[in-house]
This record gives C-alpha cells, sequence and structure tokens, in this order.
C-alpha cells in the first residue's frame, strides 16, 4: 500500500506490539499506534510458549527483536507424564518458552525504538475516539471489546469447553514438560508446568468438574485453594509453593476454555488479530505462534495491495484456513482431556503414548516403538543429545540466515534460557 496509513492498534499484546514493528518496518511512512489499558510492566499471564518455527519467523521478520527474545528464551527438554506417586513416563522432543511479561517488555521497547507511538494506561471504551484511524487493529485479547462491538459482522462464534482451569505459577523450575495427574477422593487432577524463568516455571492446573466441585474450589477462598492445590501436587513441587496473581482472600479465576472462531475477520476498517479472532486450547501451545503469524500476514498483505480493503481480504483468505486446521486440533486435544478418565487407568507408559497422540490418531508404527525405547534411560539420553544436537544446528543456520555470526555454544550446552 503506497499511501500512508494512520493505524490504531487496540492492545498491546504480543500480536498487537509485533504487527505494529511488522507494519512498521514494511512502511515506515504508516503512523501507528498501540494503546493498551494496562501500566507498563504490568500484564496478567505467565509463561508463553512456542516452537523454532515461531523463532525462525521472528527472525526473518525482524532480526533485532528476535535476537532479543532468544536471549530470554528457554528450553524444556524431553516431556515427563506422571500417574499418580507410582507411574511415570517419558516422551521426546523439545520446546521453548518465556514470561509473558519480559517477551511484552522486548516487544514494547522495540515499537518504540521504529517510531510507533506505545500508550499505556489508556482504554478505548468508544470506537469512535479512534475516527480518524485509516484502520483499526483488534489486538485486545479473547474478551475483545471490539470484536463484540462487531459481533454480527464478524458472526462470533463462542463454545465453552467443560474441564475447569487455572494459570498459576510455581518456585518449582521443571527443566521437562510435566504433565502430572493425581488421583484425589473426588477424582482426578493434573498440571501442565513448563519453565517460566530460571527460578519458576507456568502451572496450568485442570480438573473436570466433578472433582473442581468435589474438592471445594467453588466455596475455598484464594488462601485456602493454594494450600489444598499444594498439598495435592507436593511431590511434584517439592516443597516450593505455588504463585497466584490474586489478592489473598479472593477466589481463584477458576475458568471453563472458550474456544472462539469468526467466520469473518474484518469488517469496514476493523481487523482482527490474535486472541481477538481465535482461540485454541493451551494443551496444545499455539497461541504464541498464531499472534506472530497473523501479526506477519497482516502486515505483509498492507504493503502487497494498493487499497485496504483488498489487502484485509487477502489477509482473511490466508490465514483463516490455516488457524482453522490448529483450531480442529486444539479441540480433538480439549475434549480428550475432557474424558482422559476414560483411559487413565491403564498402563503408565501407554496412557502417555496416548497422550503424545491425542489430536494425530495415525501414527507410524516405529513411533511406537521410538517411544517404547525412549523409557530405557541410556536410550533416553541418547534420543535427548541427538535432539540437542538438532537443535543447536537448526539455531546456527537460522541465525547465519540472518546475518549474525556470533558464536554459539557446543550444542550440549544449550539449557535454558537459551545461551547467545
Amino acid at each position: 500500500m503506497t499511501g500512508r496509513l494512520r493505524i490504531a492498534c487496540v492492545g498491546g499484546g504480543p500480536a498487537g506490539l509485533y504487527f505494529a514493528i511488522s507494519a512498521k518496518l514494511r512502511q515506515p511512512g504508516h503512523e501507528i499506534t498501540v494503546v493498551e489499558r494496562n501500566p507498563a510492566g504490568v500484564t496478567h499471564g505467565w509463561g508463553v510458549g512456542y516452537w523454532d518455527d515461531v523463532l525462525d519467523s521472528l527472525y526473518r521478520n525482524d532480526p533485532v527483536s528476535a535476537r532479543e527474545i532468544q536471549r530470554s528464551t528457554g528450553v524444556w527438554d524431553g516431556v515427563e507424564v506422571h500417574v499418580g506417586g507410582d507411574q511415570k513416563a517419558y516422551l521426546g522432543g523439545y520446546g521453548l518458552s518465556m514470561g509473558r511479561q519480559r517477551l511484552l517488555d522486548i516487544l514494547a521497547e522495540r515499537a518504540i525504538d521504529v517510531g510507533i507511538d506505545v500508550r499505556f494506561q489508556q482504554e478505548i471504551t468508544d470506537l469512535s475516539e479512534l475516527a480518524d484511524a485509516d484502520l483499526i487493529v483488534a489486538s485486545d485479547g479473547m474478551n475483545s471489546r471490539t470484536r463484540q462491538h462487531f459481533a454480527n459482522n464478524f458472526q462470533t462464534d463462542i463454545t465453552l469447553g467443560r474441564n475447569k482451569y487455572l494459570w498459576l505459577g510455581a518456585y518449582q523450575a521443571f527443566d521437562a514438560f510435566t504433565y502430572a495427574f493425581e488421583r484425589t477422593p473426588a477424582g482426578w487432577i493434573w498440571l501442565h508446568a513448563y519453565y517460566l524463568d530460571a527460578d519458576r516455571s507456568t502451572c496450568i492446573v485442570e480438573c473436570p468438574p466433578e472433582t473442581w466441585e468435589g474438592l471445594g474450589f467453588s466455596t475455598l477462598n484464594a488462601d485456602q485453594s493454594m494450600q489444598l492445590l499444594e498439598q495435592i501436587f507436593e511431590r511434584h513441587l517439592h516443597g516450593q509453593p505455588l504463585i497466584n496473581q490474586i489478592r489473598s482472600g479472593n477466589k481463584l479465576p477458576w475458568l471453563n476454555f472458550r474456544v472462539i472462531r469468526n467466520s469473518s475477520w474484518f469488517y469496514n476498517n476493523v481487523v482482527l488479530i490474535g486472541d481477538a479472532a481465535h482461540t485454541t486450547h493451551f494443551s496444545i501451545g499455539s497461541g504464541t505462534k498464531l499472534a506472530v503469524g497473523d501479526a506477519v500476514a497482516l502486515a505483509t498483505k498492507l504493503a502487497e495491495h494498493d487499497d485496504l480493503h483488498s489487502a484485509l481480504k487477502a489477509y482473511e483468505e490466508q490465514r483463516l484456513p490455516e488457524v482453522n486446521a490448529i483450531q480442529r486440533n486444539a479441540v480433538t486435544s480439549m475434549r480428550w482431556l475432557e474424558n482422559v478418565e476414560d483411559c487413565i487407568d491403564q498402563d503408565g507408559v501407554q496412557f502417555a503414548y496416548a497422550l503424545s497422540k491425542r489430536f494425530r490418531t495415525r501414527q507410524p508404527l516405529w513411533r511406537y516403538h521410538l517411544h517404547l525405547a525412549t523409557q530405557i534411560s541410556a536410550l533416553r539420553r541418547l534420543r535427548r543429545h541427538v535432539t540437542s544436537a538438532r537443535r543447536w544446528h537448526h539455531a546456527r543456520l537460522r541465525e547465519r540466515s540472518a546475518g549474525i555470526l556470533e558464536q554459539l555454544p557446543p550444542h550440549g550446552v544449550l539449557r535454558a534460557p537459551m545461551e547467545s
């Protein structure tokens, strides 16, 4: 788009900030403002997770911010699945994660550096406040007021998950991504735990509504709930406390996951990105990937097309089918966990394999044999060494392609946080 646009991003989360950066880098003449209701340095949430493909995209799009993100990124190595006190199984693979606040700080600083007007502690209550904007980007999350204002035009559909879930932190550092299933008198409850920073982890607690009600969480205050959860997961926390962001005495913010879909992603000059456009269940960890993908795609289409409507249409046509495919997997994963009691009584190794293929039911036979081999400690160490070497090689190629030739550490040394 050759003309200069006045762009207002409503919401300063990862999607809004990264779109603003991406659009400004492609077309410096755009006048871009990001409006965030929270103060600088304040956010709700814990860690964000992603994989190498996201870091690859960040480096291709903006190596400056990508480098800073990598410096703060941690690696979780493998997956551990604990069922009760007796059974533990291992899965391969690795993932990347970092604190949400650190990510936002990096993106906000980069946005300001490239000439974007980032305004904290400012809330848009009426879109008439943005009447002079040529484009309004709704990047205000799953509870987007902007989307709700035009819900009929976007044809928004919201489906509630059955299970209860809760975002917490812990002072226990989990080196591997950890699933911890514990049986209580009221039923099963479990943790999804992964790296947050050097001394802390993100912990998502999930359980069926019957377990939630039976354990009394509907009536317990925050302190009582935290004490009960620390007792249930004591063996995994090793005496370290859980962390919550709620003031003492209030009830913890248990939620039912909301699957948000929109048949259309733009209306007039308003366009949706990130969680305002779509949500994916936390069990597949694709929120950051989709936010970055939306941001880059929208910025690219604005640069490629001569008029706003064509650019927004092209953005929707590219992203909608891509996101739909990921959302289908996410819903399958969510439903599998809602029915986890149907298969959790089997042998721990078999249960872990079922967990690993919950949204990819067709797996080649060799994957099952690799899973069995991974339970042998010597072969597990070998698999981790091979995975680490591949990760190191991939990182080296990525940085070389971005023109960054600093020496990376040997592949056996790369740990959380990632060294540069």
